[in-house]
C-alpha cells in the first residue's frame, strides 16, 4: 500500500472512530464531551476535504454534515444557543434540507421565542421529508409553533380551561408578546413603559419570558439566619443562572445591557421598543465582551422581580413558595403608589394587564409593595426599595398627614379602635378638607382595611351603614384610584351573597368587570366567575 493511501485509510479508521464515541456521549446525554468529541470529527473532516490531493467524497460531505447537526444537538441541550444555530447554518450549507438540523434549528429558535422563523424550519423539514417516521413529531412542533405565533401577534390568551380545572395539569402555553407600549423618559425616575393609546381595563399590556428564575420554599424556622441562608442560596444560584444565559446568547446579553444599574438614570438611552420583541432580526452590535460582574450585580439588584405571593391563587402556588427573576421588558416599569397595571407570574413568564383604564401617552406603573396601605407604612416601604415616591398620591397624602385629625386617624387605624368610628371620621374630615375626586379614593384605598372590615361586618353596617358612604361608592372611588384589587373584590362578592345569592345581573357584571382589573382579560365568563364567586 502506497504511503498516501496508508495515510487516507489511517484518517478514515480515526474518523470513524470519533464518530462511533461522538454518538454514544450524545445518546447518553454527555452534552459537553459529545461536543468536544464532534469538534475534533468536525476539524479532522475539514482538513481532509480541504486537503486538494483528495479527491471530493459525497460521504464524507454527508458525514460532516451530520457532524455539525449534533454538535448543535448537544449545544442546544447546553443552552449555547448561539454556537448551536451556527452549526445548524453550516449542516445546512451542505444539505439546505437536512431534516434532523431543520428540525434542531426550529427547536432553538423556539426556545428563544423566533416563531417565524422557527415555523420556516420546520415547514421546510416538512414539505422535503413528509414521510419522514418523525412526521407526528414534527407536526406536532409546527402546531405549536403557529398557536405561538399568533398569540405573539393578537395577544389571544384564554387560560379558561387551567383555571376552571383549578390551575392543575399543563400550565397553559405562552408566547412573548407586547402590546400598545413604547419606552419613552419617565418623570417617576429613568425611563418607563408608556401606553400608545387608549387601553380599557383588564387589556393585556405584556407577556415577558424571564431571562432566568429561581424558585423555592423557604424553611419555616425560628432562627433567622436560616431563612437568610437559604435567601443567600437562591440568590446565588439565580446570579449563576443569568451568567450563563448571557454568556451562551448575544441577543441575552444585548438586552441585559440596556437595564438600569439604578446610576445616572437621565443618561441612560431610551432603546426603541421594536428591540425588545422576539423577532427582532436587526443585528444587535454587541461585539461579544462580557458584561462586568459588579455591573451585572448592580443590574440584577436594580430590576429582578419577586414573584407576587398575593396572586398565589392565580398561579396556583402556595404562600411559603418564593421566586425571583429578571424580566428584560417588565423590569422598565416604574413604580407608583396609584398603579394602573398588575402582574402575575405563570411558569417563566410575566403577565402584565391594566388594573383600570389607561389613557393614551399615561405611563404604564405597578405598585412594588402593597400600595392598600397608609402612607407611613408605604413610606417605609420605599426605603426598603432604595427609592422615594412623589407620585400624585404620595405629595396629596403627605399634605394631609399634617392635619390633627389625621394624626388622629392614624393612631387608631394603629391601634385597631372601633372600625366604624373610623371610616366615619375619615369621611367626615375629606368632606370638611373639601376632598374630591381620585384624592378620596387614594385615602380610603390607604385604610381599606377598615372599610373592608365594616362592609363585611352585618353587625357594623346596622349602626353605622347610614352614617358612611355605600360600598359601592367607596369601591368605585378605590378602583378608579388605584386599580383592581382581589382584597376590593371579595369583599364586593361578599356584599353580593348578603344580597341573596350571586345578586342580579347588574351586580354580576360589576363584579366581572372588577374581575378584569385583578385578573385581566385571559378568560371566559364562566372561568371569570368561578374565581370571583
Amino acid at each position: 500500500m502506497k504511503e498516501p493511501e496508508q495515510q487516507q485509510t489511517t484518517e478514515e479508521e480515526k474518523m470513524q472512530d470519533l464518530r462511533f464515541k461522538a454518538k454514544g456521549l450524545l445518546h447518553r446525554d454527555e452534552w459537553e464531551q459529545s461536543i468536544q468529541t464532534y469538534s475534533q470529527l468536525i476539524s479532522l473532516c475539514q482538513t481532509h476535504i480541504s486537503n486538494p490531493q483528495t479527491r471530493p467524497d459525497p460521504k464524507l460531505q454527508k458525514s460532516l454534515c451530520l457532524a455539525f447537526s449534533n454538535r448543535a444537538e448537544a449545544r442546544y441541550k447546553t443552552r449555547d444557543f448561539d454556537q448551536a444555530l451556527k452549526d445548524c447554518d453550516e449542516a445546512l450549507q451542505i444539505e439546505n434540507t437536512h431534516f434532523k438540523t431543520l428540525m434542531c434549528k426550529g427547536k432553538i429558535l423556539l426556545n428563544l421565542d423566533r416563531y417565524s422563523m422557527a415555523l420556516n424550519c420546520f415547514k421546510i423539514a416538512n414539505l422535503d421529508h413528509p414521510s419522514n417516521q418523525d412526521s407526528e413529531t414534527l407536526n406536532g412542533y409546527l402546531e405549536k409553533t403557529k398557536k405561538l405565533a399568533f398569540l405573539s401577534r393578537s395577544g389571544a390568551f384564554d387560560f379558561s380551561n387551567w383555571v376552571l380545572n383549578g390551575f392543575k395539569g399543563n400550565l397553559p402555553e405562552l408566547a412573548e408578546y407586547i402590546g400598545a407600549l413604547e419606552i419613552k423618559k419617565s418623570e417617576i425616575s429613568g425611563r418607563g413603559l408608556f401606553a400608545t393609546k387608549n387601553i380599557d381595563v383588564g387589556s393585556l399590556l405584556l407577556v415577558n419570558k424571564a431571562i432566568a428564575t429561581e424558585r423555592g420554599i423557604l424553611p419555616e424556622s425560628k432562627t433567622q439566619d436560616l431563612g437568610e441562608n437559604a435567601q443567600m442560596v437562591m440568590w446565588k444560584n439565580f446570579i449563576d443562572k443569568v451568567v450563563a444565559s448571557t454568556s451562551n446568547c448575544k441577543r441575552t446579553q444585548y438586552l441585559i445591557s440596556k437595564l438600569s444599574v439604578g446610576e445616572n438614570e437621565e443618561d441612560l438611552e431610551v432603546p426603541d421598543i421594536s428591540s425588545f420583541r422576539p423577532e427582532y432580526e436587526q443585528e444587535c452590535g454587541f461585539l461579544g465582551e462580557k458584561i462586568d460582574m459588579g455591573v451585572m450585580l448592580s443590574i440584577l439588584d436594580v430590576n429582578s422581580l419577586v414573584e407576587e405571593t398575593f396572586s398565589s391563587k392565580f398561579s396556583g402556588k402556595n404562600g411559603d413558595y418564593h421566586g425571583v427573576g429578571i424580566w428584560v421588558l417588565a423590569s422598565f416599569i416604574n413604580h407608583s403608589c396609584n398603579p394602573n397595571a398588575k402582574r402575575f407570574h405563570i411558569g417563566d413568564h410575566v403577565i402584565v394587564h391594566a388594573s383600570r383604564d389607561i389613557k393614551e401617552g399615561e405611563e404604564i406603573t405597578l405598585g412594588y409593595f402593597d400600595v392598600f396601605s397608609p402612607l407611613k407604612t408605604r413610606k417605609e416601604m420605599t426605603k426598603n426599595w432604595g427609592f422615594d415616591c412623589h407620585c400624585k398620591r404620595c405629595k396629596f397624602e403627605n399634605g394631609v398627614s399634617e392635619k390633627q385629625e389625621m394624626g388622629e386617624i392614624e393612631m387608631g387605624y394603629e391601634r385597631g379602635v372601633d372600625v366604624g368610628n373610623m371610616v366615619y371620621k375619615l369621611e367626615e374630615s375629606m368632606r370638611r378638607w373639601m376632598v374630591r375626586g381620585k384624592m378620596k379614593g387614594y385615602l380610603r384605598a390607604s385604610f381599606w382595611k377598615v372599610y373592608s372590615e365594616l362592609f363585611v361586618s352585618e353587625k357594623l353596617m346596622v349602626k353605622w351603614g347610614r352614617r358612611v358612604p355605600a360600598m359601592e361608592v367607596v369601591v368605585e372611588s378605590v378602583v378608579e384610584a388605584v386599580g383592581g384589587d382581589e382584597r376590593v373584590l371579595r369583599v364586593v362578592v361578599e356584599g353580593m351573597k348578603r344580597n341573596g345569592g350571586s345578586g342580579g345581573v347588574v351586580e354580576m357584571e360589576k363584579a366581572m368587570k372588577l374581575g378584569r382589573g385583578v385578573y385581566g382579560k385571559v378568560m371566559k365568563k364562566q372561568a371569570m366567575r368561578s374565581l370571583i364567586c
